[in-house]
């Protein structure tokens, strides 16, 4: 950015004694001096009739230019029109590094934004699955539990009424064997690795 700014001071340093040497040729070649003198004439042509429609004056002779005079005029607009293309160049050539930069920049943060919204999409469905896989696992458990619930008060109404030998059923040995069943399971380990 100062690299730029420093070359564009540079180019419009050297632009200045270029057009001076513009100027000094006009003099000096008798081509260049006679291109000169023809673009003064016909500017100063163009500049009073625009002047002369204007104010609504009719339309008159033009006396033209003195050689001389013609040479200057034409010199200092050649001159002035190398410093302005010059300068309009420099101008547009920043302004276009500029929105190119931005550009550049936009296309960045678009990219960071959409790489962002691919990751809260993984990860909100990661967070889907575990949700559901932890809540088939909270609802096994509970399950579980509520099984235990029910063997626990079953062993404690068979207890509370006479004692293990008043039951023969089948459907008591049944439920005996659901309890050893599920007593055979680590609990502790079921809860922990859930």
């Amino acid at each position: 950015m100062a690299s730029l700014k420093i070359a564009t001071l540079v180019i419009r340093t050297v632009a200045k004694p270029i057009a001076s040497r513009i100027k000094t040729q006009a003099k000096e070649h008798d081509r260049f001096r006679t291109f000169c003198v023809d673009l003064a004439q016909l500017l100063h042509r163009s500049e009073i009739q625009l002047r002369t429609n204007i104010l609504g004056e009719p339309t008159r002779h033009v006396r033209p230019l003195s050689e001389s005079r013609a040479i200057e005029n034409g010199a200092n607009f050649l001159a002035e029109g190398f410093l302005f293309t010059v300068a309009a160049s420099l101008i547009i050539s920043e302004t276009w590094r500029s929105s190119r930069s931005q550009s550049k920049r936009r296309d960045t943060v678009d990219d960071q934004l959409q790489d962002l919204n691919d990751q809260v999409i993984e990860l909100t469905g990661k967070v889907n699955t575990l949700d559901q896989k932890w809540g088939d696992e909270i609802q096994s458990v509970r399950n579980r539990n509520d099984e235990l619930t029910r063997v626990l008060e079953r062993i404690l109404w068979i207890g509370l009424k006479g004692g293990w030998t008043d039951v023969h059923s089948e459907e008591w040995k049944h439920e005996f064997d659901s309890i050893l069943a599920v007593a055979s399971l680590p609990l502790i380990t079921c809860l922990v690795t859930r």
